[in-house]
């Protein structure tokens, strides 16, 4: 059997080395059109700025390892043009016909570039490529460049402007066309990320996109003007689908590849996986696109032992997703608020501070949570955003989703606990407590967007409440509510806040049992509370009560 591989990066490659593990006797070519295989593509911003500083490191693979230990055959600068489904053979370099028994498609995706005035400006990189990453460190050392732009805030836009500010004398500034960086996350935790960035020297333009590029300056929509000596476009990828559509095979709205739970194309002998392909998505069920590095090799190991006879399936994807913002750590996985908002999905949504390790061992710090779930408990996403810890619980939440765990069950999991890590109630644990109880209607929660027109109660000491509270709260700690809840209004909405959330909530139950029904609990409380003002004063966004 001879199986071609037409790309060799993340899934190209998973394929090759699962089916030589499960096939030894399988004739394996990979063609690749650039000069590069099984790139670090993930690390290629670090190797900008030399944090990784070695080649060699970038290299997760080689052609000798895929050749002598693997005996997989690969060539480089191999451009395939043409699909002959018939007589299943595919044209190289536009002259050379290889021939198939089974084919896979996994030519990945490339930057999108827009028709934008002067966007073939030298100066205007992308980077997708070692090569793409060579050129622009290059490009940095020849004109000693002093203003670096990102277009983009997704992860690699974002990845990108950290690693410019990494670099001695290089101003970055990050222009992003929606309202907040990190679209798989929300805008409070965004917000954090946001106001870490400008912490460390990087300017953010937020809603606003780029015009045109002059020779010295970019003109922004909003007549804005700045500088640059480099430019990085990161504003997404689109698929590499040409190929296949040119030969016939299925593409979706989405304009990925279509493929079944097999990652088999509508042509039975060719299989395709990647970011050039539509999953489903496993809240909404619909067609996706994710270009993720973890989705690609799975769908390569599934790719080869479909090819190799053993039936595995693609179970959709949840979309888990972690990046570095200096010393924050931002996660997420599932759908966004703003995702289930577009989709039209009911949901509930609930924030929580928890501390990374135990709060009475040294060097705890807070993280923000955002747990997203609907009617039945079923979760529909998470969000996580602090300095050590993060991706740890929401690793956990990503297990629990694809076992289809509920939120009450989140209560339930026993994770490790010892002081320097965790606490004897994980920081999981509580999120599930705390959204059983809104589903039980012991908690009504309330978030930064209900303030207006409420009464406010900062529920916390007299002393914390004078250094610190929100503008038009008046002050009854929590111990004194219950002798002074005869003198609260029960025909007006009430909202009760903390540091946290937690203080409040316990406030909220002494009102709501004696008979207040319109009484609320600030989820997150003034620590969220005071982030989103911080990043709002500074985006000019309208906040509530500033």
């Amino acid at each position: 059997m001879r199986v071609v591989i037409i790309g060799g990066g993340a899934c190209g490659a998973s394929v090759a080395a699962r089916l030589r593990r499960l096939d030894d006797g399988a004739e394996i070519l990979i063609l690749e059109k650039t000069k590069e295989i099984s790139i670090a593509n993930c690390g290629l911003p670090y190797y900008c700025s030399n944090v990784i500083d070695s080649e060699d490191a970038m290299h997760v693979s080689s052609i000798t390892k895929f050749k002598n230990l693997l005996n997989v055959d690969i060539r480089l600068s191999a451009n395939v043009t043409d699909i002959n489904r018939a007589e299943k053979y595919v044209i190289v370099n536009g002259v050379e016909k290889v021939y198939y028994d089974k084919l896979v498609l996994a030519p990945g995706a490339s930057p999108f570039r827009p028709n934008i005035k002067g966007i073939d400006n030298s100066k205007i990189f992308t980077l997708r490529t070692l090569s793409d990453a060579e050129k622009i460190k290059a490009h940095l050392k020849t004109v000693k460049a002093k203003n670096a732009v990102v277009i983009g805030g997704g992860f690699i836009g974002v990845e990108m402007a950290e690693n410019f500010a990494e670099i001695a004398g290089v101003k970055p500034t990050l222009v992003e066309l929606a309202s907040h960086i990190l679209p798989p996350v929300d805008k409070e935790t965004a917000a954090f990320a946001q106001n870490e960035m400008r912490a460390k020297g990087i300017e953010l333009i937020l809603s606003d996109g780029v015009q045109s590029f002059e020779q010295d300056e970019i003109l922004l929509n909003s007549g804005k003007k700045i500088p640059y000596d480099i430019a990085v476009l990161a504003i997404g990828v689109k698929p590499e689908t040409a190929l296949a559509q040119k030969a016939g095979l299925s593409i979706g709205k989405s304009g990925g590849v279509v493929v079944n739970e097999y990652m088999q194309t509508n042509d039975e002998n060719i299989y395709a996986g990647g970011d050039s392909v539509e999953v489903k998505d496993f809240v909404s069920d619909r067609d996706v696109l994710i270009p993720l590095a973890g989705p690609a090799n799975r769908q390569g190991r599934i790719i080869a032992d479909n090819i190799a006879g053993y039936k595995s399936k693609y179970k959709k994807t949840i979309g888990s997703a972690v990046v570095k913002v200096f010393d924050l750590t931002v996660a997420s996985v599932g759908n966004s608020e703003e995702s289930l908002k577009r989709n039209n999905i009911p949901y509930w949504k609930t924030f929580t501070l928890g501390f990374s390790h135990a709060s009475y061992y040294p060097g705890a710090t807070r993280i923000m949570y955002k747990l997203l779930f609907n009617d039945k408990g079923q979760i529909l996403g998470a969000q996580a955003v602090g300095r050590e810890g993060v991706e740890k619980r929401i690793d956990v939440i990503a297990t629990a989703m694809r076992n289809g765990m509920s939120v009450s069950d989140l209560i339930d999991l026993e994770l490790c606990y010892a002081p320097p890590y965790s606490s004897a109630k994980d920081p999981v644990n509580i999120l599930g407590m705390h959204a059983d109880n809104i589903l039980k209607g012991l908690l009504k929660p309330a978030f930064y967007e209900d303030l207006e027109d409420a009464m406010l109660i900062d529920v916390r000491s007299e002393e914390e409440f004078k250094n610190n509270t929100i503008f038009g709260a008046v002050n009854i700690a929590t111990p004194l509510l219950r002798d002074k809840a005869s003198t609260l209004p029960k025909d007006k909405k009430i909202v009760l806040f903390c540091t946290t959330g937690f203080q409040s909530y316990v406030a909220s139950r002494i009102l709501i049992q004696k008979g207040f029904n319109n009484v609320y609990s600030l989820t997150g409380g003034i620590v969220l509370y005071n982030e989103l003002k911080k990043d709002f004063s500074v985006s000019a966004q309208k906040f509530v009560h500033v």
